[in-house]
């Protein structure tokens, strides 16, 4: 049996914990809210994000977090993105330098741009990272239905350690060693997914979400490949795949919030009645800067930076890119 500590306990933290146990591991979830860690213990459900969800009655929930990793050999990050140098600054002092550490969270630090494993890496040092990600909604995975995602990282045993971990009938993992890749899919595809909501709350339809994807992706793979990705990877589970899954489900807290803000609500409302971290509106602004700073062409993201941020009406955004000048579908491609 093998320990294995997860760090947050929202929707995904909540999902995994039930998985990991199913495979017969050692769980133990930790967070940093106390009434949350209370309702976990006391109704073994979250019943603000996950209603209806069960755990078992082994799951340890705790705010302690020296407890949380004693004898651990995986830790799993399923804090919100801009959370994660945080959460990491706390495990430090108590983090086991052979213990693997897997990303299952999603996004960019909005200030830096950094994907979440050189976060992971700036303040633990040397440490072994796993980004696990994918299609993957907890909603789902917290009801056993079958699920395909990839653990990527630079180190081939790490990789295939958490391969194992996580593996199950229901819950196929494959492996790969572009991390950036992998990560980079994950942060972006939120971006469109929000973009695909605000087509949907403009009423605009299938051809246009369609163009929106495809293009939305040719973007991401764009800029992946200038910041050392493998083009290949934007076509794969963590790039094509999880761009599907986020675009088109009313899972997905993305494509709620563009819905909203499609249907003429302003992002702070939006935001307020989602309830949860919407990481496609940092994404957009890390994604922008980078593109800058790199010179990498992103109209698609450059217009939903300024829907998010300048305030332009969603229509104005379609309606520019859509009368941007000719061009052959192949250029500037990027993969």
């Amino acid at each position: 049996m093998t320990k294995i500590t997860l760090l947050g306990a929202g929707s995904w933290g909540t999902a995994l914990s039930g998985l990991l146990f199913r495979n017969g591991h050692s769980v133990a979830v930790w967070s940093l809210f106390p009434e949350e860690i209370e309702m976990l213990q006391f109704h073994r459900e979250h019943k603000d994000k996950l209603p209806g969800i069960h755990l078992p009655p082994d799951v340890v929930f705790t705010t302690d977090i020296k407890e949380a990793l004693e004898g651990t050999s995986v830790v799993v990050f399923v804090v919100p993105s801009q959370k994660v140098r945080e959460t990491a600054r706390s495990v430090r002092p108590f983090l086991d330098r052979n213990t693997i550490v897997a990303i299952c969270s999603k996004g960019l630090e909005e200030n830096t741009g950094l994907r979440l494993s050189e976060i992971i890496e700036q303040e633990l040092g040397n440490v072994r990272v796993v980004a696990l990600t994918g299609p993957s909604h907890a909603e789902e995975v917290a009801l056993d239905m079958p699920t395909t995602v990839v653990a990527a990282s630079k180190d081939k045993e790490a990789a295939e350690f958490v391969q194992d971990v996580f593996m199950s009938s229901r819950f196929r993992v494959y492996t790969s060693s572009d991390i950036i890749g992998a990560e980079l899919g994950a942060a972006f595809k939120n971006i469109i997914a929000l973009c695909s909501g605000i087509c949907d709350g403009l009423g605009y339809g299938d051809n246009c979400k369609a163009a929106l994807m495809t293009r939305g992706l040719t973007e991401i793979a764009r800029l992946g490949k200038a910041m050392g990705a493998a083009a290949e990877t934007f076509s794969g589970l963590t790039g094509m795949g999880d761009l599907i899954v986020t675009c088109t489900s009313t899972h997905s807290r993305n494509w709620k919030t563009g819905y909203l803000i499609g249907q003429g609500i302003p992002l702070e409302k939006a935001l307020q009645e989602i309830k949860m971290v919407v990481e496609g509106v940092t994404a957009a602004k890390a994604a922008y800067s980078l593109s800058l700073k790199v010179g990498i062409s992103m109209p698609i993201v450059e217009q939903a930076y300024k829907i998010l941020f300048d305030g332009i009406p969603p229509a104005l955004a379609v309606e520019t890119l859509m009368e941007r000048k000719k061009k052959n579908e192949s250029e500037d491609a990027g993969w």
